[in-house]
């Protein structure tokens, strides 16, 4: 059960990444601040792998076609629902996309069990959809929902193919070296974010260079976000080595309802009855995911 502390660490980093590439995103956009978190992740991803891989005796490389293949497609799987979120939120609202977004959950526990044959109990299925149901109703948003052709489906893309990558990765951890999943985690989150700073800088090189230019420029306030995203990208592997990625990304939410009652707590922001009532039933998921 040590994956779940570990989830729940990783929660958090992940928080502190999420508000470090906020404050890049003004000046270099979406697409800049998610490079943000490869190109400047990659260097910090690099150094925990080295030292996770020195202070672990008796670990051994299997860099295998299957490595290369999970790492491969998990790469491009991140980068195309990062695509597809952002188009989600184009077609209707930021609150929207991220209440579409929350369908990697149950995706998370089907792409496991059907595709890559990972067990999972009854409780860890009824406690992913749990979790779901109250995410879902956490994040809706309020009013008039406003819903232009192809969101939804761009928005149940964006988290098919997040539960994907994260599948892939799962795969590939386990390949490298699954007797040591911490160091075979770290190794895979370097492999992984080096695929991807190449592929993105690239792309950005040839179509927005403007933009690439504005990342460079904004790398003090990018080394943070980078530190936080590696350890976090570390720690989540750690876990989806250590357990299937369904119950992970249900513990995972965890962060929601915390941050609905820290915005309370700390900025006197008023929370409905139905958003306490959703932050409930979200804890019940998490707890029924962890126990499964």
């Amino acid at each position: 059960m040590i994956w779940i502390p570990i989830t729940v660490a990783a929660a958090a980093l992940q928080v502190a990444r999420n508000a470090a590439q906020r404050s890049v995103m003004g000046g270099a956009g979406p697409w800049g601040a998610t490079l943000v978190r490869f190109l400047f992740g990659l260097p910090f991803a690099t150094l925990f792998a080295g030292h996770a891989w020195a202070l672990t005796p008796g670990a051994q490389a299997h860099v295998s076609l299957w490595f290369w293949l999970a790492c491969l497609a998990g790469a491009a799987a991140q980068m195309g629902a990062t695509a597809a979120q952002l188009v989600a939120m184009q077609r209707s609202t930021f609150a929207l996309g991220t209440a579409l977004q929350q369908s990697g959950l149950p995706f998370a526990l089907v792409w496991g069990a059907l595709v890559f044959g990972d067990h999972i109990s009854a409780m860890a299925w009824a406690g992913g959809l749990v979790a779901t149901a109250g995410l879902a109703a956490l994040t809706w948003p309020r009013g008039a929902v406003v819903l232009r052709p192809g969101a939804a489906l761009s928005g149940l893309g964006a988290g098919a193919l997040f539960a994907l990558s994260a599948n892939c990765f799962r795969q590939a951890s386990l390949a490298f070296d699954p007797g040591h999943p911490v160091a075979s985690a770290f190794v895979t989150v370097m492999v992984v974010q080096a695929i991807q700073t190449v592929a993105l800088t690239s792309v950005l090189a040839l179509r927005n260079p403007q933009t690439l230019r504005a990342v460079l420029a904004a790398w003090r306030q990018s080394l943070g976000a980078g530190f936080c995203g590696a350890a976090a990208s570390g720690l989540w592997f750690t876990a989806m080595t250590l357990s299937p990625v369904g119950p992970v990304r249900a513990v995972g939410v965890v962060e929601m309802p915390i941050a609905a009652l820290a915005g309370n707590r700390l900025f006197a922001e008023r929370l409905t009855l139905l958003q306490v009532a959703a932050g409930l039933v979200t804890a019940v998921g998490v707890v029924m995911a962890a126990l499964g």
